[in-house]
């Protein structure tokens, strides 16, 4: 078996309710290994956009630990826990989150500059990954001036251009047509194949869930069920608007 690159053990997450406190993930414990291709899945309210912050260390459990690269997150300060997100860690949101004023290119860009990449190699590197996508005539193209789809290669794109580890999807189809959703989750299967990355994908469609190798159900913030299935087959083309 491959070494875990995600280990969860024990995890509690509670939000403060005024004198309240609601708690969204109870104990979960979950391994996730180098490589691998995995959906969580869950009804509106399940915890699993939660679940994703906390593996992508955008926020700390309450109570248990969580791992990555067989580091503790949870020992990390503020600055190592940026720098780990800059550089092991890609982020495709369902919103997009991309600049209105910025090229497709200057998208892309920005994850290089954060991590403090160097402006002709990080420029190189942008044009390389858009024209990998599909999105080669589309480089000094404003987000305005791309469809749906469009915006979330670019969003991935940008995911992967420092290189990561570990790519995180968070409801990466919410926002596009049956078509575009399905050409960019053929794209996310293309690209984790190709160069390896772990890939964690949030959602509640089962259709979206079905291109993993392990699709993990949550329901009321703990793991339900596990089900290990055979990764669905792309079509020829990847590419869609």
């Amino acid at each position: 078996m491959k070494k875990p690159l995600v280990e969860l053990n024990a995890v509690v997450k509670d939000y403060a309710l005024g004198e309240q406190e609601l708690r969204v993930l109870h104990g979960v414990t979950l391994s996730i290994a180098r490589g691998e291709f995995v959906s969580i899945m869950g009804a509106s309210g399940s915890g699993k956009s939660t679940l994703l912050h906390l593996i992508g260390c955008l926020d700390r459990p309450t109570s248990g630990s969580i791992a990555i690269n067989g580091v503790k997150v949870s020992n990390l300060d503020s600055d190592e826990l940026a720098e780990l997100r800059a550089n092991k860690i890609g982020f495709v949101f369902q919103a997009f989150n991309l600049l209105p004023t910025f090229t497709a290119l200057q998208n892309v860009e920005l994850a290089m500059t954060i991590a403090e990449k160097d402006k002709k190699s990080r420029h190189a590197c942008a044009a390389r990954l858009l024209e990998q996508i599909g999105l080669g005539e589309r480089l000094d193209h404003k987000p305005n001036e791309l469809s749906g789809g469009e915006k979330q290669r670019v969003a991935v794109a940008r995911a992967l251009a420092n290189e990561p580890q570990l790519l995180l999807l968070d409801e990466p189809t919410g926002n596009l047509d049956s078509q575009a959703g399905e050409g960019m989750m053929q794209l996310v299967r293309k690209l984790w194949l190709e160069k390896g990355v772990t890939v964690i994908v949030i959602t509640h469609e089962r259709s979206v869930a079905e291109y993993a190798q392990r699709i993990i159900h949550l329901k009321d913030g703990a793991i339900e069920a596990i089900e290990n299935k055979k990764v669905k087959m792309a079509k020829r083309s990847v590419v869609s608007k």
